[in-house]
């Protein structure tokens, strides 16, 4: 399939981030910029550590790019930018050495000693997690600080402009402020050459002619210090937009909290002279209650908690759905995630190209995704691990073996689902196990299926053995939900299951005669 059929299809594919592709070239007017690409920016507040979010971010408009990649031969690029500039306002909780921390609340994150003795900073051990973070996903972006940036001149040309044009902004950002911030704001954060500290200073004078400012300090005195070259950086939305100026960026997306800071960053932005980007707000992770996730109170997931339990892919899955539409965020959807890429490789190649480009397999394995998966699920992996009750692959590779064949590929990808499975089975199956004792018109149920399955031998597909489970249902007096609940909970002590004809072919037909058997006899 050439690129040309999907620049075709892509002009009108309805899966959203040929949407923001499209929105993307609109705004540029479908020529390249003069800067020689498109610029994708994703940002990063390097006070903590790496998480799910920054993933999704960084995962959603990679898929964005790669839309536009398909519409456009424009070269195009994506920064994974560190706001590491920024004062340190508080102490994370999950760092050690807090104590070494607190005298240097306040100064930049690249100024602060880095607690895990690492790096030259704090904010240069948070860079580092980033980048090897986003490099173990397979990311392709370029890396830029924002220490760097300033100290190096890379701002200074929009720095004076912000100078220039301080009262416009001023005018946008006071009416949004509290009384108290209002008395003394100011878009530049002078940096003091005394303490080092990042200062929320009040400025009594900006002089255009010298490129500097003159702020009241501490002690009431009057300091005068240049606003170029990381000796002065800017208020967090004059930041964002002289950063969209600068850098002429043409595509961002926040989360739903930066609504407010995004508009009025925009209009500080079209002040300096450009247009913002071209941007995307997505919704915020909730809890299994529906509540927002939040940090301290520690009810949302981490990336290493996801990867313990799912693969990448599931998890980029995850994040392709229905970004502008908030995302329950908790243990239970991972096996779901798990089972909903398997199902969507699954059918791919199936898939006309429309429908392919409209799939997120398209963006998740940019159209090259694994073979070979076909009737296999988490879930039918994960109730093997629980009915064998067992910690060794070598035991499930023996009846996945005689199950199905794999590629070389593949095999890689079963083996580290066997992983996930038994970690899930562990940590959330096993404890929670009740199996149900049937009745006795209940077993006389079960002893028809297993009279049924005798007659059947090894060579029986998958389907087929479905098929005979079906059929004995309907002549239960349950309703056929009832009886698969009926064998889920009595053969598996769960009130969900897999196919139980794909679970019984995977089991072995002898080996699940014997479990209905032992069953009965309860």
């Amino acid at each position: 399939m050439d690129n040309l059929k999907f620049k075709d299809l892509g002009l009108t594919a309805k899966s959203w981030p040929f949407v923001e592709a499209r929105k993307i070239l609109e705004k540029i007017n479908g020529k390249c910029p003069s800067k020689g690409y498109v610029l994708f920016e994703t940002g990063y507040g390097p006070s903590g550590l790496p998480h799910i979010g920054t993933f999704g971010e960084v995962a959603r408009t990679t898929m964005v790019r790669f839309a536009f990649q398909q519409l456009s031969d424009i070269p195009t690029k994506l920064i994974a930018f560190s706001d590491d500039l920024d004062g340190l306002r508080k102490i994370p909780s999950n760092v050690p050495n807090q104590e070494l921390l607190k005298i240097h609340i306040d100064k930049p994150l690249t100024s602060v000693p880095d607690p895990f003795e690492l790096y030259a900073s704090f904010g240069d051990h948070n860079n580092n997690m980033l980048q090897d973070f986003l490099n173990k996903f397979g990311f392709d972006f370029e890396f830029y600080s924002s220490t760097k940036c300033y100290k190096a001149g890379l701002f200074n040309d929009a720095l004076k402009l912000v100078l220039k044009h301080h009262q416009a902004i001023l005018d946008v950002m006071l009416p949004s402020l509290g009384e108290e911030r209002r008395a003394n704001y100011s878009p530049f954060l002078p940096i003091c050459k005394k303490s080092g500290k990042v200062l929320q200073a009040e400025v009594v004078e900006y002089k255009l002619n010298s490129n500097s400012i003159v702020y009241k300090d501490i002690d009431g005195s009057l300091v005068e210090t240049s606003v170029l070259n990381g000796e002065c950086k800017l208020q967090w939305k004059a930041d964002w937009a002289m950063r969209w100026f600068a850098l002429d960026v043409d595509y961002e997306m926040h989360g739903k909290d930066l609504i407010a800071s995004a508009d009025l960053s925009s209009k500080i932005c079209k002040i300096l002279g450009k247009q913002p980007p071209q941007i995307l707000k997505y919704e915020l992770f909730l809890d299994k209650n529906g509540e927002k996730i939040s940090k301290s109170k520690g009810n949302g997931l981490s990336i290493d908690e996801w990867l313990c339990y799912g693969n990448k892919e599931s998890l980029s899955y995850y994040m392709y759905q229905k970004p502008q539409t908030a995302k329950r965020l908790f243990f239970e959807i991972i096996p779901k995630s798990v089972d909903e890429w398997i199902s969507s490789v699954s059918k791919y190649e199936s898939l006309s190209t429309l429908e392919q480009i409209e799939s997120p397999i398209f963006f998740i394995h940019r159209n090259n995704p694994p073979k070979d998966l076909e009737e296999l699920s988490f879930n039918l992996i994960l109730n093997l691990v629980s009915v064998v009750n067992t910690n060794n692959k070598e035991m499930l590779w023996g009846f996945m073996n005689k199950y199905k064949t794999f590629n070389d590929s593949t095999k890689v990808i079963v083996d580290e689902l066997f992983n996930y499975a038994i970690n899930y089975y562990n940590d959330f199956v096993k404890p929670n196990l009740v199996f149900k004792v049937p009745s006795v018109e209940e077993k006389g149920y079960l002893s028809n299926l297993l009279s049924e399955l005798q007659l059947l031998n090894d060579a029986t597909s998958a389907q087929d053995i479905q098929t005979v489970v079906y059929t004995v249902g309907k002549t239960t007096n349950l309703e056929l939900k009832n009886w698969f609940k009926l064998l889920y909970e009595s053969l598996l002590g769960q009130s969900e299951g897999p196919r139980m004809g794909s679970f019984f072919a995977l089991y072995g037909l002898q080996n699940s005669i014997d479990l209905i058997n032992n069953v009965i006899k309860k």
